[in-house]
């Protein structure tokens, strides 16, 4: 009977810092699947394809780790919705640039939304809605009866919900969808 090699740690030709980073991913999508009670270092390291003593050696608790991963996902998806935010002359331009670029960073990064839901981590998305929201309220495009705090929390909601939708819809559909939403947020859908 052959005997097969288990995973150890670091590759050959790799370094620390891809290392570092695989175990980062591997735990992203645990967590998402499973939970973070349920992403076990042991789990995390086998999808990281190494030992729960070499990750130790990355990362000596698994607070350390979550904390890393956090930063990580914050650091994927902030520069990208900072940069939609910029595009666009109205604040409906803005949000809908927002809620585009959000659908590209769910697309390319599928583990994200299920990561900050699990961790209940603070999202790059709702912070940069929050800004745009709390610009329009200081320039006056904001209706002054209009909670700021309630504007961005409908567009989150709106925006996660287009992400729900994109798992269950053809892309036809999907698309279809996503302009919708778009239109609603330039008051052109009704």
């Amino acid at each position: 009977m052959p005997l097969t090699s288990s995973p150890r740690g670091r590759p050959a030709g790799t370094s620390s810092a891809q290392t570092r980073q695989r175990i980062i991913t591997a735990a992203i999508r645990r967590v998402a699947e499973c939970g973070r009670s349920g992403a076990t270092i042991r789990e995390i390291a086998s999808a990281a394809e190494m030992t729960s003593a070499s990750l130790y050696h990355y990362f000596p608790t698994k607070d350390k780790l979550m904390a890393a991963a956090v930063a990580a996902a914050r650091e994927i998806a902030l520069p990208r919705l900072h940069d939609a935010a910029q595009r666009g002359a109205t604040v409906a331009d803005r949000l809908a640039a927002v809620v585009a670029e959000a659908d590209r960073v769910s697309r390319d990064h599928p583990y994200l939304a299920a990561f900050e839901r699990a961790t209940g981590a603070a999202s790059p998305l709702h912070l940069v809605l929050g800004e745009i929201v709390d610009e329009a309220r200081r320039s006056g495009s904001l209706a002054a009866d209009v909670d700021p705090r309630g504007a961005a929390n409908a567009v989150y909601a709106l925006t996660r919900g287009l992400t729900e939708q994109a798992a269950r819809l053809s892309p036809e559909a999907y698309r279809a969808t996503l302009r919708c939403a778009e239109d609603l947020l330039r008051g052109r859908l009704f």
